[in-house]
């Protein structure tokens, strides 16, 4: 399943993106130079473009969650989302059966208050059902199992005939009636390639557009269905200015494509089919693709609908890791925390990412986490889907807060023999040091020692000093220590570490970085993560080379030290419980997905060079995850990992 950017996650929020074409927001990072105008659409948009892998099959290269990929269009974010999901129930029992696990606590069952066949009763935080029984302190349940139904009004489409050619853009979008004279949905059967900009015409993709209307609350799905032939749709929802409302590349099952996005206020919205790796670049000109598109016969349903919500209250304290899984009917899960705003909105189960040592729960069809910040009421919610459905939700209190000892980040620069298969590279391998790769900064081995200070303050900065600063955890602990100024910690308990140095040839892995694994809470406290440092120091021209911002103008030490410990931070930034956010928007956080916007990541400033005075420092905070990986909702990347090294 692959709900990328708002299928529900928009539907609760109404979030909104920008698309090249138009407007973008204040201080967003610049187009990447090395994708094209359609591809740049199509990753906002939460729409992967690289070739897929055989539905369920492993597909090429690092798992792109927990990496820091040089090139975004070349990952099989889809094939990725199909794999985790076939793989995470499996190896959530594995976990539970792995020496030392944490045995679940037992399960009290909580039902749903709202009657069957209702819906409106718990369908918002503000109306969420309150189980008080549920909590981590002593004498409360840590284990509940709700369970409930939704009740989506139920539309019958109308059944109309296919639009006239062309109807590539929002312009030219065929008038669904749908809002008008009480139409609620219609259904047909058209085609992606027999428009004038099919693979028959110039080429350049076919787009077949919707218009509808719709009033405030109404649920609008967009559903297709590819019975014959080769193509492979997306489909996406648009405003009247272009923004991508809510898009959807192989949602699975008996559909190709659905999205569903909840109407925030009343207006039109436009609604697009298009063929897989064949999105327009700008949704106001059909002939703004760049051609091989898939192409075919495909029917559509376009309803607008009242949805069913529903939302359950728990008390969480400060610092409690909340995990939730849910069976059944619904197609998404959420949390939503005291503000409340949603902190992470799951329409799929990834959790075959969590370290053996996390006893969050992961054997459903959506899995979410979350390290509550604040004490109060928080909100676990589910939507989408018509019938039954089964909440797992569980509360655990961080783990070095019950052993109080010291989480260690080592710093490793001197090269190391590293077992490189648990990245997905070829087992064990001696990576080159830091010190191989001075001289293609235009440093010596005379700036190595001020380097690796340099590096190792900013690493400190973000993860220790940031976190303390924001004093939301009194007793946030972490010691941060490297190679080069002490003896080597790896392999003492509590010790977790980040490789600095060695190349994609030497490791097997194609990337920049690479976590060992995703942990909200630090369940597991001594991991590995890999900074490889061939394409960071790449010949100038490729925005991932830091090269490509050195000048004569610049402090290279400086720059290259800050730099490089972002890159650090945010590998270590995984293993503490951190997931990707957005790397396109206008919010610059540590925890960005690779791929594009390197230079956000590394903190070049207006001028554009590195290392000079307008270079801009780059924190752990508050951000949207990132669209192509499925999430939704707000990620505070520094909450996050403040709980996790708690003693």
């Amino acid at each position: 399943m692959r709900r990328s950017i708002a299928t529900v996650g928009a539907i609760l929020l109404g979030l909104s993106i920008v698309i090249p074409g138009a407007a973008s927001p204040s201080g967003a990072a610049p187009p990447d130079p090395g994708l094209s105008a359609a591809d740049r659409a199509s990753l906002a948009a939460g729409i992967p473009v690289a070739p897929k892998a055989a539905l369920g099959a492993k597909p090429a290269g690092p798992n792109p969650y927990l990496a820091m990929v040089p090139d975004a269009s070349r990952v099989d974010y889809s094939g990725w989302n199909h794999y985790l999901q076939r793989r995470s129930p499996a190896q959530a029992v594995a976990r539970l059966k792995a020496p030392g696990a944490v045995r679940p606590p037992t399960t009290v069952v909580v039902d749903e208050d709202e009657p069957d066949g209702t819906r409106g009763a718990n369908d918002s935080p503000a109306a969420a059902q309150r189980i008080t029984k549920f909590g981590t302190a002593p004498k409360q349940k840590p284990r509940i199992r709700i369970l409930g139904s939704l009740n989506p009004e139920q539309v019958v489409p109308d059944s109309v005939a296919a639009n006239p050619e062309d109807d590539g853009a929002i312009p030219l979008a065929g008038n669904t009636g749908i809002g008008a004279a009480g139409r609620k949905g219609i259904e047909t059967s058209a085609s992606i390639g027999d428009g004038p900009h099919g693979s028959a015409g110039t080429g350049t993709n076919d787009f077949d557009f919707y218009r509808l209307t719709s009033t405030p609350g109404k649920v609008i799905t967009v559903a297709t269905a590819t019975p014959t032939g080769d193509l492979d749709t997306v489909v996406v929802l648009f405003d009247p200015a272009g923004h991508v409302l809510a898009a959807n590349d192989d949602f699975g099952g008996s559909l190709d494509s659905r999205l569903d996005y909840k109407v925030p206020a009343a207006g039109t919205f436009y609604a697009m089919v298009a063929g897989y790796n064949g999105l327009p670049a700008d949704p106001f000109d059909p002939a703004s693709g760049e051609g091989g598109g898939s192409e075919g016969p495909y029917t559509v349903d376009i309803t607008a609908g009242e949805d069913d919500s529903d939302f359950f209250a728990v008390k969480l304290r400060a610092g409690d890791v909340l995990g939730a899984s849910a069976k059944g009917a619904n197609t998404y899960l959420t949390i939503f925390d005291t503000t409340p705003r949603e902190v992470h909105g799951s329409p799929q189960n990834a959790s075959f990412i969590y370290p053996m040592a996390s006893p969050l729960p992961g054997g459903g069809n959506q899995v979410t986490d979350y390290v509550a910040t604040r004490a109060g009421w928080h909100y676990v919610g589910v939507t989408g889907g018509s019938g039954g459905y089964a909440i797992t939700v569980e509360g655990y209190r961080p783990v070095l807060e019950r052993l109080r000892p010291t989480q260690t980040l080592f710093l490793d620069f001197d090269g190391a023999r590293v077992n490189t298969g648990v990245f997905g590279g070829i087992g064990n391998v001696d990576l080159s040091p830091l010190a191989a790769f001075l001289a293609k900064w235009g440093l010596t081995r005379a700036d190595e020692g001020r380097l690796i200070d340099a590096v190792t303050a900013t690493v400190t900065e973000n993860l220790r000093k940031d976190l303390t600063a924001r004093g939301l955890n009194r007793r946030f602990k972490l010691k941060v220590v490297n190679s080069r100024n002490g003896a080597d910690p790896w392999g003492q308990r509590n010790v977790s570490r980040i490789v600095v140095g060695g190349t994609i040839a030497e490791s097997g892995v194609p990337t920049i970085g690479i976590s060992q694994s995703i942990d909200p809470g630090n369940f597991e406290t001594e991991e590995t993560a890999l900074v490889l440092l061939d394409v960071l120091s790449d010949a100038a021209g490729d925005d991932a080379s830091l090269n490509t911002y050195l000048t004569p103008a610049s402090n290279r030490v400086a720059f290259v030290g800050h730099a490089l410990g972002n890159v650090i931070s945010h590998e270590a930034g995984h293993f503490f419980g951190n997931w990707h956010t957005d790397n396109s928007d206008a919010s610059a956080n540590l925890q960005d997905a690779g791929g594009a916007n390197f230079n956000v990541l590394y903190g070049v400033g207006p001028d554009g060079v590195g290392g000079t005075a307008d270079d801009r420092d780059v924190d752990f905070g508050d951000d949207r995850f990132s669209p192509v990986e499925g999430f939704e909702g707000t990620e505070d990347t520094l909450g996050r990992v403040d709980f996790g090294v708690t003693s």
